[in-house]
């Protein structure tokens, strides 16, 4: 039986495919208080500027590729089964080739009803005040906005304890729930952590790779051989 290797990946991982993340001082909130464009307030208060906020970075994603730490991931399912849980609502996992992916905090290429959180349709092209569903109501980009639940955090933390190694690249394990699933891993899983500014350190448990997601990958490649 192959073993499981569970990848937890942020905004890191897509930062060298030119997606830009939100915690770099040009990151993409810069110029707007992010309540303002991802929280069920800011959508109440002003919904045209989060529709066109969401209609860019959607723009933006189909003028970007998967990077090569994106394939390297989708290539190590031929020697291992490999899950993705990623923060990220970008499409460039699935693009690289990897074939289960689960996105904690929504997806740009989806949407939802603001009546009806379970009606999700893939979409592509920009979301305008008026567009409703089936029923009339507003359509809504399918992310998880701050103040909200993240639906897919039992399914993940159900992930990570079927783990046989755990690798975790570009996310600075800051943000909750999603930093608290290495605490669901066995005692005795292997554990990668990939950032060029760790907020792990090396330990027993942990092996940190401070470089980015692509000099990252290629040396882990080294070490699971």
């Amino acid at each position: 039986m192959k073993k499981h290797i569970v990848v937890l990946t942020g905004a890191g991982m897509s930062a060298e495919s030119g997606v830009k993340t939100f915690r770099d001082h040009d990151g993409l909130w810069e110029g707007h208080d992010v309540m303002k464009v991802a929280s069920p307030e800011g959508f109440r208060q002003n919904p045209e500027l989060v529709l066109d906020f969401y209609n860019q970075r959607r723009r933006q994603l189909k003028e970007v590729k998967p990077n090569q730490a994106h394939k390297d991931l989708a290539a190590l399912e031929h020697d291992f089964k490999v899950t993705i849980v990623t923060q990220n609502v970008d499409d460039l996992h699935e693009r690289a080739g990897s074939s289960d992916v689960v996105h904690l905090h929504g997806e740009l290429l989806k949407i939802r009803s603001i009546g009806n959180p379970q009606d999700i349709k893939f979409w592509t092209e920009d979301i305008n005040l008026g567009d409703v569903c089936d029923k009339g109501y507003q359509l809504r980009p399918h992310i998880v906005w701050f103040g909200e639940d993240v639906p897919e955090i039992e399914t993940a933390v159900k992930i990570c304890y079927a783990a046989d190694i755990l690798i975790i690249i570009g996310t600075s394990m800051q943000v909750y729930p999603a930093a608290s699933l290495i605490n669901y891993v066995q005692p005795d899983t292997e554990i990668y952590y990939i950032d060029p500014k760790p907020a792990i350190e090396n330990n027993s448990n942990i092996k940190v790779i401070a470089k980015t997601a692509t000099e990252g990958m290629k040396e882990l490649l080294t070490l699971l051989k």
